[in-house]
């Protein structure tokens, strides 16, 4: 059974967070900030390290334009030989029909050390739909490289689905977009009606993504997708939805709003959960302004059909 305790929180302030385990025999770490107007990556030889170790600002927003406002949920991934950021960014602030108006950008880097090399921006991410988009990912599966999502389809009510696409390059689709999943469920619906932050992980014999839905609030909770390792994953109809939230707010924790998970694995080989959650439920104003959705993690294990048991979301350290 899987042990291993981590500080709870693990780093403070830091939401949508993702962990890169490189080559190297490093770990790489990249979040949301609170304030929402750079890229900072820290790195540690333990994964525990990552906890105090010190961030370097990689890149900062513009002065103006469509990178200047709220920068988002990046991610730090290592693709052919160079690194990528992908992030969302909006040109303000301002809600225009009901939604901040978030387009998809990549930043790479093609020296070893991500933190001291030089960043160039490779442009916006174009889908075939101009419309709020964010919180993309990358993975490889049997020798091709995806991207995946999420969006707003203005024919679609709700705020944002998953989409799946191939790439030509990493900053780039070579296949047009298929939806894999979009809000529909009673928990997937609260507040907002909302799929995002996907990730991706493969087990044995089936390919899994989890993604969050609903408000950023305590309703904020984990759905999970997953198809068999040598489905079409470029179907929908190969992908099946987990009818309940796999990981939800804990109110005798005090973890409200469990989300935006990726994944790592420890020294030991044991799969971790990456997530935030705050600790308390009184937010004033919106949800996206409160700092204090912070880092967290987790061991989980599986079961004996192959998935994920994330249990549920543990109490702040005393």
């Amino acid at each position: 059974m899987s042990n291993s305790h981590y500080p709870n929180p693990f780093i403070t302030q830091r939401a949508d967070p993702h962990i890169w385990q490189h080559t190297d025999g490093h770990y790489y770490f990249i979040a949301s900030v609170p304030e929402y107007d750079r890229l900072e990556i820290r790195r540690s030889p333990t994964l525990e390290g990552l906890a105090t170790a010190r961030p370097r600002v990689i890149w900062r927003k513009h002065a103006s334009g469509p990178m200047s406002a709220l920068i988002w949920a990046p991610e730090l991934h290592f693709i052919n030989g160079n690194w990528y950021i992908y992030f969302a960014a909006a040109p303000s602030d301002k809600i225009i029909k009901g939604l901040f108006q978030h387009r998809m950008f990549v930043l790479e880097c093609s020296d070893a050390d991500p933190l001291s090399g030089k960043w160039q921006e490779k442009g916006r991410v174009k889908t075939p739909i101009d419309s709020f988009s964010l919180d993309a990912t990358h993975f490889s599966h049997d020798g091709k490289s995806y991207y995946l999502w999420a969006q707003k389809d203005p024919a679609i009510e709700g705020n944002s689905n998953l989409y799946l696409a191939e790439m030509s390059n990493p900053w780039t689709l070579k296949t047009a977009p298929v939806m894999l999943s979009k809000p529909e469920l009673e928990w997937e619906t609260r507040g907002f009606s909302v799929n995002e932050g996907p990730a991706f992980i493969c087990h044995d014999d089936k390919l899994f993504i989890t993604y969050s839905a609903s408000a950023t609030d305590e309703n904020y909770c984990i759905g999970l997708l997953w198809a068999d390792l040598f489905a079409d994953i470029t179907d929908p109809t190969q992908w099946h939805k987990s009818q309940t939230p796999v990981f939800t707010t804990q109110a005798d924790n005090r973890q409200f709003g469990p989300g935006h998970s990726s994944f790592t694995q420890n020294e030991n080989g044991e799969d971790i959960l990456v997530y935030h959650a705050r600790n308390y439920t009184e937010i004033h104003g919106d949800p996206l302004y409160d700092p204090n959705r912070h880092t967290r993690l987790k061991t989980f294990t599986w079961d004996k059909e192959g998935m994920p048991v994330f249990g549920e979301p543990p109490a702040d350290d005393a």
